[in-house]
Formats: structure tokens, C-alpha cells, sequence
């Protein structure tokens, strides 16, 4: 008799661990054999998108946890009140629903929930015995295997609720919108009812009579444990309101499939529970992780960016213009906020599908900006330094303005805002430490080419980016030379890259732009006067129409054009994308979205006195001061030399040199400026004053600017035919000062002749090779330049 004690305890142990190994033994939850669907949220909990699972279902994987605990008890009390105590079946329901069944009595469910679940899962038959004892034996076995929540948790998710509705948690946002965590009573009730009879109690437009029946039914035996809810009986017998598939929202097309394509190919997970301020309307404890993306995106500004966007394609439509993209961004944590990335996503004809923000297309005059910005760091302009607006030849690239028009000196502010193209080549080909290339490179722009590919015309868009990377350097403006990269999900943490820009040119280069104005044809009434650093493009072609700016608290960048690159003579920036970009603006600011920043000045940033017409400081003659903003040690700032005092003889009106006789003297002041920029003034039909001639004056330092050599030209190799060497000319000339009359031409150190500034000297070389070339004005200040000359046959 011991022996056989000891054999069953024996037996009994062993019993005990091997169902401990079946418990215990390393498996993959059940969730990794439900595939679930994703659900797209905007940064306030708003769903965007639902997905379908991988078998084309709508079921979001929703935790036990996080399901409404009404919910919860209503399926336990209606489906299976023995669940925590059972092994798998219950023989009582069994025999219950089998003698019911017999007796032609209405018919009685005997599955546990457990036993459901192994329908479920496995696709069992269980209208015959066979079936139902394998239904059963696979019970047992999960109940051996997985805990009673992994149970519960995996029925909940895999409940059919109607067409490709399975799970609580699809069913609650395709029913009512919301998550399953904030199910009320009678909306749990009705979940919980529906999968009994999905074809007759699914609801439609109208809610079916049966399913409010069952629901009585079930809220009478729910009072017997909750007898304090008796006074919801009539909001329970109401007529309920459901929501259908066709309600599920498609919202942000673009950005969704963003997203989910990153998500894809990166393994990004986002975190519910992480929000911009608080977690929206309980969102955070509804859905999991891996299942869920909680993004950046504001759908109430994605709604009125696509109205407002789409509105003004369609009235421009006669002008050929048929799509535009539009990116909105809060620059403050980098956040999209919201993102149009065509003009109707379901176009064919536009290719609509196409992501306009993620194309890489030609800036135009986009990019200009930064060359201010690099050249104010590097010491070569502040806002007031006077450019040269006039023909020039940066080796065989001769660049020229939009206008085909040149406005001789302007201000770098006034030749920024003007978008004038000569004075941002000449600035970008003195960029070093970073050039305006490697700055691109290190900034983030993607699958640029050489340097060498792309020469000076990259200040003029020869280069290409994306809608996303322009947003991300016009960022970097705005948080004062700070660059990170943009974020699309709440989870993300706002990364800073190395500062690419200094703080003092970030807030110049901002200020400049505000000075831009607005365009002149805009229909659609201001509403808002706050300042806006703005900046167009124009690709070559008319292949592309772009504007990009800073407003409030907003990074915003439109886009028109073609997505197969066709150009049209109506994409061009100013006419085209900016009165769409001001159209936002006026939304912005009517729907009382725009803040204005809070203004902080650098602290290395200060003012000072400039002359106006050149930027300098001023001396003594300089008729009109200025107050513009400098670096100290950074900025260039030297005596103006434009203005001028020159002494006159009464007697004969020409200049003389001191000592002066008082009784036959008098003093002017006159402007002196470059020859080219003399000649550039006579054209636009205000020719300046030059002085009388005079005998030259001897000076103990020579003033005014140094002679410029035009031609040869730069990093250009000169062909002579041999049959023509000696013979053929090739013209030396130069620019020089206002009071410069001759200028004295060398090559190789031996005299070649005189000649006037602005014309051109012939000069015949005897030989192929170098030379060196200078330029020596009657002042005795020289620029020099190499030459090279080739034989051709």
C-alpha cells in the first residue's frame, strides 16, 4: 500500500512539472499569430488612418489592460462566468447546452471562452462531435500553455464583429471612434453582444432591433450585480448611433504612407504615452506600442493647409498650374505639423500619389539665404554692405538677373530680398570654411554631387533638394543657426546637430528677410501684420515655383510644378507660390494659429553708424547716415571712400592740389564710383557727376578701391589658332575708381600700354603658356591676373 502511495505521488510530481515545462517552456505569444492592423494618430489622438492587418482585417492588437473594465466583466458575465476556475471547458455548460439542444429548446452556448478562442485561431468546425472534441483538446492545451489573461487578451482581439471587423479594439474605433479603453456601458454592452451574431446583429444605419433587445437582456442580468446603474436603463434602451467602415478616416495620405514606409523599413516604434503636452483624451492607455503611431501631425492644420491648397490650384488652373505641395512645421521641436503632398492624392493625371515634399527638385533662388548668412559669418558683408549689381564673369560663368537688368550698387539686404543674382555669385565665389557646397553636405542635403559638377550656378539652384531638407535649413534660421533634422512622430526626441550657422547671421539673415514685401496681387484679405522672413526660387525651365519662410512659430514651404518636370512659363516663385504661401499665411493667422516669437538679441550683435551709400562708416562727406547691424571683430567695417571733397580753380574749373589759395578756390563733394558702375548709372539714365580734370595730386596713402581686371577672364584657357599666333588680340580691361583716368597695362613685368578704365586694351601674345597680367591705375594701386594660352590647329 505504500509502495503504491509512493508511485501515484510519484506520478502526481511528474504530472505537476511536466505541465510546469508546458507552462513555462519558451514560446511566442499569441499575439505573434493574430496579425494586427495599425492605427495612425494625430498629436492630439485624432485617428488619421487605420491599416489592414496582413489578412486584410481590420483587428488592432489591444492588451487586456487596456480594454474598458465594463467591457471586460459584460464578456465574462455574458460568456463565460467560470473562466478563472475551469481548465479549458466547463462539462456543466456542456451538458446544459447539449440536453437544451435535445430538447429543441432555444439554443445554449457551451464554449468557453477559451474554447472559442481555439475556434477562432485554429478555424475548427465545431458542428460535429469530432470537431467539438478537438475544440475542446486544443483548449486544454492553451489553457496549459498561456496564462489567463494571454487567453482573455487573445479572444478579445480575435472577435468577429462583422465583414473584416475582428477585436474590441478595431470594432470600438470603427463603431464609435474611440479607443476600447473608453467604451461606456452601453457601447461595451453592444460589443460584447455582437460577435454572437455578427450577420444579424452587425450594426448598419440603423441599429438592429435584435441587438437592442440582447442588450436589455444583458443589462438586466448586469443590474443584479450592479444594482447602482438602474438609472441608466433609459440611455441603454436608446437607438444607438454607429460608425461603418466608410466613415474611417483617410486623412494625410502622404504623411501616413510616410510614415508607415519609415516605420517599415527602420523598425520605429512609437510610444503612446509620450505627447506634447499630456496624453490626448486617454489615447495613452488604449492602444500598444508596436501598434499604434502617435505622430506630429495637427489635423486641424492639415485640414485647412489641403482647403486652402487645393482651392488655389483649382482657380489656377487656367494658368496650367495643376499641383503644388505644401509643408508646415513648427520649428520650435521641428515637429510637421502638417504635410500636402500633392494637389489630390487619387489624381491620376497629376500623378497624385506622389509625395511632392520627398522630390528632389531644383531650389532656384531658395538657397540664397544662406549664402548671406555664410558671408556674414565669414566677414564679408553685413546687412548694409554695398554690392555690385552689374555684368561680371566668374570665369566662363557670366550669371544674370531674372529682370535681364543689372541695378549697379544695392545693399546686400536690398540684393538678398530682390533676389538680384550677380551679388549672390560673387558672394558665393568667395565663401570659404564652408563654401556654400560643403555647408549643403554638412547641413544634410542628400545624393549631391561633386563640388566640381555643380560649380558657382548651385547659388543659383544648379543643385537639388527636397521640401523637407529646405525646411530644415530655413529652421536652422530660425533657431538661430541650430540644425536638427524634422520629426514626424510624438516619441521622438528633438535631436540637435552641430551649429551650422552662427546665432548673430541667423537672426541678420532672418531680419533681412522680413523686409521682403508682399506680393502685390494677393486677392484674399490680410490677416495678419506679424513679420514674415520669406524667400521665392524659380528653377531653370520654369520647372519649379517655390517659397519658403519663417511666421510665428511656423516653418512653411510651398512647391508648383509638374511632377514629370514640365516646365511652364507661369511657375515662377514670386508670382506663383508666393501668393499660395500668403494665402496660408492669412489662414494661419484668421484661425489665430500664429504667435509671435519672443524677440531675443543676440548677444554678440550690435549697431553702428553707416554711411548709405556704401556701408561703410562714414567720413566727413557722407550725406545720409544709416544704422545697420554688425558683428564686432567679424563684420567689415572701413571709412567710406564714395563721397569725396575735391578743390576747384574758379579760374580755370579744373581740380588743383594744395597748397589752396582761398581767393581762386571752391569745394565740392562728388561720388566716386567704379567705372562699371558709372556706366551702369548713364544707362539707367542717372549718370553721376564726374570731377574736372586736374593735375595729379601727390597723397601720402592712396585712397578709394584698387583697379578690377574683367578680361582676361578667370580660370578660362585661350585658344589661338598657330596660323594666327601675334596676330590675334585679346582684350585687357579693367574697372577702377571714380577719379581713376589711365590705367597702365603689364604682362610678365614688360609694358604693354595705357588705356582708359572700362576699355579694352588689344594686346597680341607672341607664344603659348602663362602669363601673368596686371592692371596698374594712375594712383598706383594693381590687380593682377594669370593667363593661359593654347595652340589649336
Amino acid at each position: 500500500m505504500r509502495a503504491r502511495g509512493i508511485a501515484f505521488l510519484t506520478c502526481a510530481v511528474a504530472l505537476l512539472i511536466a505541465a510546469a515545462g508546458v507552462r513555462y517552456w519558451p514560446r511566442e505569444p499569441l499575439a505573434a499569430h493574430i496579425p494586427s492592423s495599425t492605427a495612425i494618430f494625430d498629436r492630439n489622438g485624432k485617428l488619421l488612418r487605420l491599416t489592414l492587418a496582413g489578412d486584410q482585417q481590420y483587428r488592432l492588437w489591444t492588451p487586456l489592460e487596456t480594454v474598458s473594465a465594463q467591457f471586460i466583466e459584460a464578456l465574462l458575465l455574458h460568456e463565460d462566468r467560470h473562466f478563472y476556475r475551469h481548465p479549458g471547458f466547463d462539462p456543466v455548460a456542456l451538458l446544459r447546452a447539449a440536453a437544451a439542444s435535445c430538447s429543441g429548446d432555444v439554443r445554449v452556448g457551451g464554449s468557453t471562452i477559451t474554447m472559442q478562442l481555439a475556434r477562432l485561431l485554429y478555424g475548427l468546425n465545431t458542428r460535429s462531435v469530432p470537431g467539438k472534441l478537438e475544440q475542446i483538446a486544443r483548449a486544454l492545451i492553451l489553457e496549459l500553455r498561456y496564462s489567463k489573461r494571454d487567453l482573455l487578451e487573445a479572444h478579445l482581439n480575435l472577435m468577429p464583429y462583422g465583414g473584416n471587423i475582428q477585436g474590441v479594439g478595431a470594432a470600438s474605433l470603427v463603431y464609435f471612434g474611440k479607443p476600447a479603453a473608453r467604451l461606456d456601458l452601453a457601447e461595451a454592452l453592444s460589443l460584447v453582444l455582437i460577435p454572437q451574431s455578427p450577420a444579424r446583429r452587425a450594426p448598419a444605419a440603423q441599429e438592429p432591433a435584435e441587438l437592442r433587445a440582447a442588450r436589455m437582456r444583458l443589462f438586466d442580468r448586469w443590474l443584479k450585480q450592479h444594482p447602482r446603474d438602474a438609472d441608466k436603463r433609459q440611455y441603454i434602451a436608446q437607438s444607438m448611433r454607429y460608425g461603418q467602415l466608410n466613415d474611417l478616416p483617410f486623412a494625410a495620405p502622404h504623411f501616413t504612407d510616410q510614415i508607415l514606409r519609415r516605420v517599415r523599413a527602420d523598425g520605429v516604434a512609437a510610444h503612446a504615452g509620450e505627447f506634447s503636452g499630456g496624453s490626448p483624451r486617454g489615447l495613452a492607455t488604449s492602444i500598444p506600442d508596436e501598434h499604434v503611431l502617435v505622430t506630429t501631425l495637427d489635423a486641424s492644420l492639415q485640414n485647412l493647409v489641403q482647403k486652402v491648397l487645393t482651392g488655389y490650384v483649382r482657380e489656377r488652373r487656367d494658368l496650367g498650374i495643376h499641383n503644388a505641395a505644401a509643408l508646415l512645421v513648427d520649428y520650435r521641436d521641428l515637429s510637421v505639423r502638417a504635410l500636402v503632398g500633392s494637389a489630390d492624392f487619387f489624381s491620376a493625371d497629376i500623378s497624385g500619389q506622389v509625395n511632392g515634399t520627398q522630390a528632389k527638385r531644383s531650389p532656384g533662388s531658395a538657397l540664397k539665404p544662406f549664402i548671406y548668412a555664410l558671408a556674414i559669418d565669414q566677414g564679408l558683408i553685413h546687412p548694409l554692405t554695398v554690392l555690385k549689381d552689374a555684368p561680371t564673369s566668374f570665369g566662363p560663368f557670366s550669371p544674370e538677373n531674372f529682370d535681364g537688368r543689372f541695378m549697379g550698387p544695392i545693399t546686400a539686404t536690398d540684393a538678398l530680398i530682390r533676389s538680384r543674382n550677380v551679388p549672390a555669385v560673387a558672394l558665393s565665389a568667395q565663401l570659404a570654411r564652408p563654401s556654400l557646397y560643403e555647408f549643403l553636405r554638412s547641413a544634410g542635403i542628400s545624393r549631391m554631387a561633386s563640388e566640381r559638377h555643380y560649380g558657382l550656378a548651385l547659388a543659383l539652384g544648379g543643385g537639388e533638394v527636397t521640401m523637407e531638407e529646405l525646411a530644415v535649413l530655413y529652421g536652422a534660421l530660425a533657431n538661430r543657426g541650430r540644425l536638427a533634422p524634422l520629426r514626424y512622430l510624438a516619441h521622438e526626441p528633438l535631436r540637435t546637430a552641430p551649429r551650422v550657422l552662427s546665432e548673430e547671421s541667423s537672426f541678420m539673415t532672418l531680419e533681412m528677410l522680413k523686409n521682403t514685401p508682399r506680393p502685390d496681387d494677393l486677392a484674399a484679405p490680410r490677416h495678419s501684420t506679424m513679420p514674415v522672413g520669406w524667400k521665392t526660387g524659380t528653377s531653370w525651365g520654369f520647372r519649379d515655383a517655390w517659397t519658403a519662410g519663417v511666421l510665428g512659430s511656423y516653418v512653411l514651404v510651398v512647391w508648383l510644378g509638374n511632377f514629370d518636370g514640365q516646365g511652364n512659363p507661369a511657375f515662377v516663385g514670386i508670382q506663383a507660390a508666393a501668393p499660395l504661401f500668403f494665402r496660408l499665411v492669412d489662414a494661419l493667422a484668421a484661425n489665430k494659429r500664429l504667435v509671435e516669437p519672443a524677440y531675443r538679441q543676440p548677444p554678440r550683435l550690435a549697431r553702428v553708424e553707416v554711411c548709405g551709400a556704401s556701408g561703410d562708416l562714414p567720413n566727413a562727406e557722407c550725406p545720409q547716415i544709416a544704422s545697420a547691424w554688425y558683428i564686432p571683430g567679424v563684420s567689415p567695417i572701413r571709412v567710406s571712400q564714395i563721397h569725396r571733397r575735391v578743390w576747384i580753380d574758379t579760374r580755370t574749373g579744373y581740380q588743383v592740389c594744395p597748397p589752396y589759395d582761398p581767393r581762386y578756390t571752391r569745394s565740392e563733394v562728388f561720388e566716386f564710383w567704379p567705372t562699371d558702375l558709372q556706366l551702369l548709372f548713364a544707362q539707367a539714365g542717372m549718370p553721376r557727376r564726374r570731377p574736372p580734370p586736374g593735375a595729379a595730386c601727390r597723397r601720402d596713402a592712396a585712397g578709394g578701391t584698387p583697379p578690377r581686371i574683367t578680361s582676361p577672364v578667370t580660370a578660362v584657357t585661350y585658344a589661338v589658332p598657330v596660323d594666327r599666333i601675334g596676330k590675334q588680340p585679346i582684350p585687357l580691361a579693367a574697372d577702377a575708381d571714380g577719379e581713376v583716368q589711365r590705367l597702365h597695362w603689364f604682362v610678365d613685368d614688360s609694358y604693354v600700354g595705357t588705356g582708359s578704365p572700362g576699355v579694352a586694351l588689344p594686346w597680341r601674345p607672341a607664344r603659348a603658356g602663362r602669363y601673368l597680367v596686371r592692371a596698374v591705375d594712375d594712383q598706383g594701386r594693381a590687380d593682377s591676373r594669370e593667363l593661359s594660352l593654347a595652340l589649336v590647329r
